[in-house]
């Protein structure tokens, strides 16, 4: 058994903990003791987010973990590889063979709930099982439907942010004038993914409850942003915590979007992945 898990883009602007995006990058995970590691996997001992979230789900054995998703970098690698730990776990009780959309249909609440659990929050977690867009309050998620499948341009600069210390920036309390203008655009970015209207996206995703001071923090980071939306991308936002900033625009425009992006980071052309977490059974 392989699980493969995409990547996830989480917030999305306004939506903070609650909104996420899969995407087109995926880490593999599989069991040392049944599957020979392909090139480029490495042996995750104990202590690895796979290794634990196996254990915690009863999983038995050693993992084994490849994966091009950049870690600390706000594109979801620890939900990506917890996911697949705890998907392989709930696939080794449910036997060594069998229809990986079987095992996803009878254990996905089991991965959902277990995986926002260990990651405090659902908005990667949520994305990463389902695929697509998705909306997740309490433990409770579901994916939006899209009438646009544009290119998601991701810029990673170098440096890392780990997320309790990003979190820490935010104050305990929120104005409620800047509560009440997340909540719209929520609303308004659910709409306008739903209708297809690319031209609602950058009002769509504004927000003032976590980008500003995290912004603040990274420089780098609110200059990629400003330049992908001065260059035409659609709309824009933090990736996560960050310090990655995620852009959609049309699949013909994407590499000229790469192109205008700040040079002191690389840029990543992606799309949508509508799939999400799958069981891949030698």
């Amino acid at each position: 058994m392989i699980a493969r898990v995409p990547a996830t883009s989480a917030n999305m602007g306004p939506g903070f903990d609650s909104l996420g995006m899969a995407v087109t990058l995926w880490a593999e995970v599989g069991l040392v003791d049944v599957d020979p590691m392909p090139n480029g996997g490495r042996p995750a001992d104990g202590h690895h987010l796979a290794s634990v979230a196996f254990a915690a789900a009863g999983g038995v054995g050693s993992l084994w973990v490849k994966s091009p998703i950049p870690m600390g970098r706000g594109i979801g690698y620890s939900a990506a590889v917890r996911v697949a730990g705890i998907l392989l776990a709930c696939a080794q009780r449910n036997g060594h063979g069998g229809d990986s959309d079987a095992v996803l249909a009878e254990h996905g609440a089991e991965v959902l709930a277990l995986a926002t659990e260990l990651e405090g929050h659902a908005d990667n977690a949520a994305p990463a099982l389902l695929g697509g867009v998705v909306a997740s309050a309490g433990d409770r998620s579901i994916q939006v439907p899209l009438q646009l499948d544009p290119a998601v341009v991701m810029w990673v600069p170098s440096f890392t942010t780990r997320t309790d210390q990003s979190r820490s920036r935010l104050g305990p309390t929120v104005d409620l004038a800047d509560a009440v203008f997340n909540i719209g655009r929520v609303a308004y970015l659910v709409a306008a993914l739903a209708a297809g209207d690319v031209d609602a996206l950058h009002h769509a995703t504004q927000d003032r409850i976590h980008q500003p001071a995290r912004f603040e923090a990274s420089p780098g980071s609110h200059a990629a942003y400003e330049a992908a939306v001065a260059a035409g991308a659609w709309c824009s936002w933090l990736s996560g915590s960050g310090p990655t900033v995620a852009s959609l625009c049309s699949i013909e425009f994407a590499e000229e979007l790469a192109a205008a992006l700040p040079a002191n980071g690389h840029t990543k052309v992606l799309r949508i992945d509508h799939g999400g977490a799958s069981l891949e059974y030698n």
